[in-house]
């Protein structure tokens, strides 16, 4: 197929769905995690659950690096933007995320913090070299995929001997966030049973389909790499459910137009150049996870914001009424929680699940509520 619309033919969705209730045993139940914020925000948006059997079910997962910061580095970002030499760059969904009591950078900003909206790490690294006399600190988040772009900028800044910047480093590493899922899926009260996973696209664009191979073999779970149009989707849940009725538990690639084996090489190197793992990093909803976030290498610590500013992050609840932990775990859905839709919306977020369009929360506000009623 070359054209997106191909991708969206319903014809070829309405085979495909016919396909998953032939192949589904009626006799079993089939638990599948979508990791990717990506994939969710898609699952929603195109009706997915509709087409598939009721004994198909669809589990909203950790994938959205908005979502899975913990209240307590939103209360560092807060912290660093409210001292008076410091101006903090922020992508735009990260302002909205609310931290204790309910303040975040959007809001620090209205109180007079100097926060500002970068589309990139690169327009941080200009707003640095523009305002010499201030400390510019870029508010690095995600998965794998904009962690090179950060690493660029690091090295943008040393080439330019900009004493001025920093990075306030919340990188995070996907194969990692799985196996906390299946830690927490083991070690908690609550059932969570996960038979596959929907594996990340643009993720995997990055660091290859290899990096799963480990959690497919040692918890017995296939992966598969998936793209986002509903075709994507559909074919990889069919995908999915052939490896559960045939015992195995493989890494496959569904999406082979952009994802190979190997990955991005060159900049799997940039990135294990400029940062290192952590040796745990919490996450929301999971807890501390060991070696699930990077931190900057000691040969680029003069541009580490944690160490320039002495940050020493604690851990902070969420919110008591807001259930985005559990959603993040999948063991519920944002339809369960008692502030969906009432206190909690995409105008008024009580937790970060409702922030980002790649939230369950706010895909399912947008695109399943109605369903519910």
């Amino acid at each position: 197929m070359k054209y997106v619309d191909e991708f969206r033919d319903p014809a070829l969705a309405r085979s495909v769905a016919a396909a998953i209730a032939r192949e589904a045993a009626p006799d079993r139940a089939y638990h599948l995690m979508e990791f990717c914020g990506g994939h969710t925000h898609a699952i929603s948006r195109y009706g997915i659950p509709d087409l598939l059997p009721g004994n198909v079910r669809m589990i909203h997962g950790p994938g959205c690096p908005v979502c899975v910061l913990p209240v307590g580095r939103i209360d560092d970002a807060i912290a660093l933007a409210r001292r008076h030499e410091v101006t903090l760059c922020a992508y735009g969904d990260v302002l909205r995320v609310p931290g204790s009591g309910r303040v975040s950078l959007l809001k620090a900003k209205a109180q007079g913090a100097d926060v500002r909206m970068v589309v990139s790490p690169a327009d941080a690294v200009r707003v640095a070299a523009d305002n010499p006399d201030r400390q510019v600190v870029f508010f690095a988040i995600g998965f794998e995929t904009t962690t090179p772009p950060t690493a660029l900028a690091v090295r943008a800044a040393q080439a330019r001997g900009l004493s001025n910047f920093s990075v306030f480093c919340n990188h995070v590493l996907t194969p990692s966030a799985i196996e906390g899922i299946m830690a927490a899926a083991q070690g908690r009260s609550e059932e969570l049973r996960l038979d596959g996973f929907v594996g990340p696209a643009h993720v995997s664009v990055v660091i290859g389909s290899q990096a799963y191979e480990p959690v497919a073999e040692q918890h017995g779970k296939p992966v598969v790499i998936a793209g986002f149009e509903p075709l994507d989707v559909l074919q990889s849940i069919l995908m999915l459910i052939r490896q559960i009725n045939q015992g195995r538990a493989e890494v496959e690639n569904q999406y082979t137009r952009a994802v190979t084996r190997s990955g991005n090489e060159k900049a799997q190197a940039l990135v294990a150049e400029t940062f290192e793992p952590r040796l745990s990093f919490e996450w929301r909803g999971l807890g501390s996870i060991p070696r699930s976030g990077l931190r900057l290498r000691d040969s680029f610590a003069a541009f580490d914001a944690e160490t320039r500013f002495g940050v020493e992050s604690a851990s902070v609840p969420d919110h008591k009424g807001c259930d985005c932990g559990s959603i993040l775990r999948g063991v519920k859905r944002p339809s369960d929680c008692k502030l969906f839709g009432g206190v909690c919306t995409p105008d008024n977020p009580m937790g970060s699940c409702m922030v980002s369009a790649e939230g369950a929360c706010a895909a399912h506000y947008t695109y399943g509520r109605f369903r519910d009623s």
